[in-house]
């Protein structure tokens, strides 16, 4: 019997949980959990927040472990190796998206957590192309948050080709946020953040931000001009998104990581004026995965974490539910 901490119903504290060892299938992969972050879409599975929760439900998205058992036609991993699981847990490898590595497309991907048991256990299954190798020299006890919230963020860097030259702004400084300022940084771009919470000013910039202007202030955005070619939004609440859009060069976009789940309204003259572009991005594919963990050996970078047994669990959740996580939670047996 595999032992988890599982939600019974909506909004409910975690209780211990056990279900019986799957069998593995075609390509699957079988990885003992040794750590597992909290993400807020895990907070939404358990609540219910998007309508697609099924009960007993066990999140848990952002897993590293070891790789304990592989089925017999598997040849990606092996016994022993050190892997981590994300948002996907497999994909159909044979569309149109998936022959070209463009695997998070792909319109028949798994779930970590709605179409199966998630991280919030002692062990995970997956397909093995889902499954992640783990750089030596990248610090497993930080690194799990890595394979939600750091792919989220590092996904832009890709899709648009940002560099150097490019001026980034981060709108909210929490989980994505405190990761997204040290990729940025990285590529040497000029780094802006947006928060609403003035105390971490100076931890923001000891981050790498060059500036830190209030998410709010509607004077103060006003008076920042066109400058910007990239916002990156990590927010789950509605701003003032016409504000933001003006402060876009041209050809510049506002970029939605962060699930907010009421429509976004903006004037579409704030677009034409500079073919400005609104887009949005979740996760992202295992080859970028790969990148993004090979590019935080190059450049140090890792999420800041607070640890906390699985026997906590519920008392994380809370914290995590609460924004009084700096930054991101990771749980270990």
């Amino acid at each position: 019997m595999v032992k988890a901490y599982a939600a019974l119903n909506a909004r409910e504290d975690l209780k211990p949980y056990e279900y019986e060892s799957k069998t593995l299938e075609k390509n699957e992969i079988r990885i003992k959990v040794h750590s597992c972050g909290i993400c807020h879409s895990d907070i939404s599975a358990i609540d219910n927040s998007w309508g697609k929760s099924k009960y007993p439900m066990i999140a848990g998205h952002e897993i590293i472990g070891e790789v304990i058992e592989i089925a017999s036609n598997s040849s990606m991993h092996k016994i022993g190796d050190t892997v981590g699981l994300g948002w996907h847990s497999g994909y159909c490898n044979n569309c149109d998206y998936c022959d070209v590595g463009d695997h998070n497309f792909c319109s028949n991907t798994k779930k970590t957590v709605f179409s199966q048991f998630g991280g919030f256990a002692e062990e995970v299954v997956a397909e093995e192309e889902s499954v992640i190798p783990i750089p030596p020299k990248l610090n497993l006890e930080d690194a799990g948050p890595l394979l939600c919230g750091g792919i989220t963020v590092f996904t832009p860097i890709v899709e648009f080709g940002i560099n150097e030259k490019h001026k980034v702004g981060v709108i909210g400084i929490g989980g994505l946020g405190h990761l997204a300022i040290q990729f940025y940084k990285a590529l040497g771009c000029h780094v802006t953040a947006f928060t609403n919470s003035q105390d971490k000013n100076d931890f923001i910039k000891k981050m790498g931000a060059d500036d830190v202007v209030s998410s709010t202030d509607q004077v103060t955005l006003k008076n920042l001009g066109a400058k910007f070619d990239l916002l990156i939004s990590t927010v789950n609440v509605s701003l003032d998104w016409n504000l933001y859009l003006n402060i876009i060069k041209p050809r510049g976009r506002l970029h939605f990581v962060g699930a907010v789940l009421e429509p976004i309204k903006s004037s579409v003259f704030s677009l034409m004026a500079g073919r400005r572009s609104i887009s949005g991005s979740p996760v992202g594919s295992p080859k970028n995965i790969k990148k993004m963990l090979n590019f935080c050996v190059e450049h140090n970078i890792k999420p800041i974490v607070e640890h906390f047994k699985f026997s906590d669990i519920n008392k994380a959740i809370e914290k995590v539910r609460s924004n009084k996580v700096r930054f991101r939670a990771v749980l270990s047996w």
